[in-house]
């Protein structure tokens, strides 16, 4: 099974990449498949790459309802 999460972007780096944020775990990924990504934006991260930005709506939601199911941190 493969699961991709919605992460907020904390910082953007050189060569396509970003630091992202998760209920406090922070994780280096690349943004090479995704275009005009900015700080704070939220992104479907999957294996250490961001597939496309998200609604900061939906995100919160998204991440309200794992952390409800026990699979992921509280949404920040």
């Amino acid at each position: 099974m493969c699961l991709a999460i919605p992460a907020r972007v904390v910082q953007i780096a050189a060569n396509d990449q970003a630091i992202v944020d998760l209920g406090g775990v922070r994780k280096d990924i690349s943004l090479a498949l995704v275009e005009d990504v900015a700080v704070g934006d939220y992104v479907i991260v999957h294996v250490g790459y961001a597939l496309t930005r998200l609604d900061p709506d939906e995100a919160e939601k998204t991440l309200a309802l794992m952390a409800e199911a026990g699979i992921a941190p509280e949404a920040a």
